[in-house]
């Protein structure tokens, strides 16, 4: 991390990331930690608009600002943006992304003789992980790694307490239209399928399986996705208790509470993973091609809540983005009744 030293005391501070939508969502538990820790401080998070619902039940000292980049691309849009965050006086920036965005936005604050810092994403340390496979340590989060940035402004950052979102006073009205009310006995299955790179997504002919399976149980089962595509499988596997959620809860916030009503969530290493982690819903990640060594858990996510196969090839990439160097991605090889019962043990 470096940035402009001063002693100015920080009382404004303006927080950088824009995606992935997973990287994104392991900021908020720091945000909470931040936010409650230092009550004086003011936090704005800039990020993607769409993002902007996730840092709904943040406590009142932090504030979300969402942007376009189809509207604040290139060096003039940036610079407008610049323009318009600096109306905010900030003590400090920091960046949780370092990409050529948040590259040209704090060099402008920089100038301007503001503070900024910057997150250590350990490059090195993920290509050395990369290299030696299982033999290597366990990475430092990236949780950790965000709250670094925070500590090196002086700034009490204490990620050992559990995290408790408030809903009481939301309007679970859509998510009732689509999911009925709850009962004591139920059990409200998540199962999201995708991510963003084949070489994490648990084989789908595997996963209806896991679906039907979990159906037959008498279980609700809601699955979540994104975009045509997945919509349009998605659909299709719809039969008696099991629901398809894409495009019917009018956007994120209804998505995510949702998810704070399920018993468990069965995801990839992706966002939901994360998104389901922040209510404190148990989580079932299946692993592939990337390693939870790397620093990406859900947050609060146990181990033993962790579906992977110890394979000398893995991991192959730290995001999942390498073809198999087979071809058959074969670190998926799992069987369907193996998800089933990790699943039925963790609902009791």
């Amino acid at each position: 991390m470096f940035g402009f030293h001063t002693h100015t005391p920080i009382k404004r501070l303006l927080i950088m990331r824009f995606s992935a939508m997973g990287d994104v969502a392991m900021t908020i538990p720091v945000l909470h930690a931040l936010a409650k820790q230092n009550p004086d401080l003011r936090i704005t998070m800039l990020t993607r608009r769409r993002f902007v619902p996730m840092f709904e039940w943040l406590p009142a000292n932090v504030q979300t600002r969402g942007i376009d980049f189809e509207e604040n691309d290139g060096i003039r849009g940036l610079t407008k943006v610049y323009k318009r965050l600096k109306s905010g006086h900030f003590d400090a920036v920091a960046d949780l992304h370092d990409v050529l965005r948040t590259q040209y936005l704090r060099t402008c604050f920089i100038m301007g003789g503001t503070r900024v810092v910057v997150v250590d994403k350990g490059r090195k340390e993920k290509n050395n992980l990369i290299n030696n496979g299982l033999t290597h340590s366990p990475l430092k989060p990236m949780t950790e790694r965000y709250a670094d940035v925070f500590r090196s402004l002086g700034m009490k950052m204490d990620l050992s307490e559990p995290m408790k979102f408030n809903l009481h006073g939301e309007s679970f009205t859509k998510v009732q239209a689509l999911a009925g009310k709850k009962q004591g006995s139920d059990r409200w299955i998540g199962v999201a399928p995708f991510a963003a790179h084949a070489q994490k997504v648990y084989p789908l002919d595997n996963m209806r399986q896991v679906v039907q399976l979990l159906a037959t149980k008498g279980w609700k089962v809601f699955l979540f996705g994104a975009g045509k595509e997945e919509t349009d499988i998605l659909n299709s596997w719809e039969q008696a208790n099991v629901v398809c959620t894409c495009g019917k809860l009018d956007g994120l916030k209804n998505e995510m509470l949702l998810m704070s009503q399920l018993d468990l969530m069965i995801s990839m290493d992706s966002a939901n993973m994360h998104l389901a982690s922040l209510f404190a819903i148990p989580v079932l990640s299946i692993w592939g091609a990337t390693h939870p060594k790397a620093g990406f858990v859900g947050y609060g996510q146990k181990e033993d809540s962790i579906v992977q196969l110890d394979l000398p090839c893995r991991p192959c990439s730290i995001y999942g983005s390498q073809p198999c160097q087979y071809g058959d991605i074969r670190c998926l090889d799992i069987a369907p009744e193996t998800i089933v019962q990790k699943a039925t043990n963790m609902l009791k």
